[in-house]
């Protein structure tokens, strides 16, 4: 039988306004959470072609936050969720083109997003695939509570399609630019067709007055602030239109058949978005401990989708809201998007090979770590920025660590960094210690609002100050006496130390090999310990703290 029924399109309010404010209490009172588990998940990409730096620039953004909750709270779970797409029309055409079945086409691009996690250190705890059977179960389960409530009806829909989107805009969503043939979608720029055909609808309309009012009072709920910004306004300015969630199944084959109705298949994005609760144990844990999301990592073109579609069904489900929507900007090329046709895709894989994962990792943080505004893919850019953090933090490792120093500081009255501490420092070691006292703070609060380029700023800025102050006292150089050579030396480890700790999200390898060769225990590298004077360096080694291009090593001149 079916579990829907044709009813009229002018939908009802089905959610009394008691209960919209219990949602809202009820996300308000897991915000404060921090017993809670930190839910993180990237969007699940959708494998009809290779992995591209878009892929890599979400993942390595989502590890940052999972690493650096990790440090912060270390007793404090950390659920970290990605994966692949694996329905609808585009991966059903891809497959055809190449006279393979989707299933075989899915099992081998799939794979290779697993091998891209891998290759950049990615620290996910789940890698899901929307063809397991545990996600089919998940996503027939929503549709049966929304279909129970008459939240789904049976209808006629009319609209611009877009293949490459997956989904239907309205006239208002739509332009006609001179230069093409065919109309495109303002948000995405892809092309599009009007379509007219029998499908199911979910009643989105009837969460409008509830969605504005959840976003109007929750200032974190999307970040950058713009995005939020605009959402408003379209939920004050236009109607929210019923959503169309199933497509005819000779249409699209490749999907799950709408429970009751073998002749439908559901709408590839109401199947992608339950991904984040079958991540969870969804149905089974419903209001299992890891619910709701505390980040949720996505591209600035599927804020509708998070922000709108997913909200709509939690609420009908009476399931929290996630916390943070963290929509980043676009990497581009030559200040163009990356396409395979102008031929300007840059490959995640090459880049690492080329430059080593922590040399990319922090172009990409670094360079793109605002999110707000499109940033350019440059191979120049990039060899800059891994020459930048192998100088500040490799060689100024090679320096502080070379025989030279290391005999200086042996002939000096033995001392070590707490009592340093005790002294009075001043020029430019004096300014290095009062700059990294404030590091900690300055880290975590740059974190604590998605500013991820600030935060390492705030690194770079002590390293380059530290390096400037080694070079203006000079402690190879016997015309300084050994007990000044003994004070950078150990300025300089406890910058090395502190500065480790807080890189260890941005660049995780380089960071733990220089943890490592300073002797800093596993159980002080915590953030805790980020504060000048509360860890301990221990017999330092020599290392090779990057990998890639140039390989910088430590330990002898």
């Amino acid at each position: 039988m079916l579990f829907c029924r044709k009813i009229p399109t002018k939908a009802p309010i089905y959610i009394s306004r008691r209960l919209r404010s219990l949602a809202l209490y009820r996300f308000l009172s897991t915000a404060i959470d921090t017993s809670k588990p930190f839910y993180i998940t990237t969007p699940i990409f959708y494998p009809n072609a290779a992995p591209h730096i878009g892929h890599l620039y979400s993942l390595v953004t989502a590890d940052i936050f999972a690493r650096f909750t990790r440090i912060s709270e270390p007793d404090r779970l950390v659920h970290f969720l990605t994966g692949t797409d694996e329905h609808g029309l585009k991966i059903q055409k891809a497959a055809k083109d190449r006279g393979i079945e989707p299933s075989i086409l899915c099992d081998t691009l799939s794979e290779q997003f697993r091998r891209l996690g891998t290759r950049a250190n990615i620290s996910n705890t789940v890698f899901l695939r929307t063809t397991e059977t545990r996600h089919r179960e998940a996503v027939e389960h929503v549709w049966r509570d929304l279909a129970a409530q008459d939240l789904i009806y049976k209808g006629t829909y009319s609209g611009w399609y877009s293949i490459s989107d997956e989904c239907f805009y309205t006239d208002s969503q739509i332009t006609h630019p001179p230069s093409s043939l065919t109309p495109i979608s303002i948000e995405t720029g892809s092309a599009v067709e009007w379509s007219s055909e029998s499908n199911y609808k979910f009643r989105l309309s009837s969460f409008q007055e509830r969605l504005l009012d959840y976003y109007t009072a929750n200032p974190k709920s999307i970040c950058p602030s713009a995005h939020r910004e605009r959402l408003i306004q379209t939920l004050k300015d236009e109607p929210l239109d019923d959503l169309s969630i199933s497509r005819p199944r000779e249409r699209l084959s490749w999907g799950i058949p709408v429970p009751g109705d073998m002749s439908h298949t559901m709408y590839v994005w109401f199947d992608a978005l339950t991904v984040y609760l079958t991540g969870v144990g969804f149905p089974a844990e419903r209001q299992g401990s890891l619910w709701p999301p505390n980040i949720q990592v996505i591209g600035k073109d599927i804020v509708r989708f998070h922000a709108l579609y997913l909200p709509a069904m939690l609420l009908a489900m009476g399931m929290p809201l996630s916390h943070t929507l963290l929509a980043h900007a676009h990497w581009t090329a030559q200040q163009r998007k990356m396409s395979k046709s102008i031929g300007n895709v840059a490959d995640p894989f090459d880049a690492m090979d080329t430059w080593g994962v922590d040399a990319v990792r922090f172009y990409m943080a670094r360079v793109g770590g605002r999110f707000r505004d499109d940033v350019d893919w440059s191979p120049e850019q990039l060899e800059k920025h891994a020459d930048e953090i192998r100088s500040l933090l490799g060689n100024f490792f090679l320096r502080i660590t070379s025989r030279t120093i290391q005999k200086r500081v042996a002939s000096a009255p033995q001392l070590t960094f707490v009592q340093l501490l005790d002294q009075s420092l001043d020029g430019p070691n004096g300014d290095v210690l009062s700059s990294l006292r404030n590091l900690k703070g300055r880290v975590e609060q740059c974190m604590e609002k998605f500013e991820v380029g600030d935060a390492l700023d705030a690194i770079i800025l002590v390293l380059r100050e530290a390096n400037g102050a080694l070079t203006h006292t000079a402690p190879w150089s016997t015309q300084n006496p050994p007990e000044a050579a003994q004070v950078s030396y150990l300025l300089s480890l406890e910058v090395l130390r502190v500065t480790g700790i807080c890189l260890q999200p941005f660049i995780p390898e380089a960071a733990q090999n220089l943890l490592d060769a300073l002797g800093v225990p596993k159980a002080e590298r915590s953030m805790d310990f980020a504060a000048v004077g509360k860890g301990n360096v221990g017999k330092v080694k020599g290392v090779k703290l990057f990998e890639g291009k140039r390989e910088i090593t430590s330990g002898g001149q």
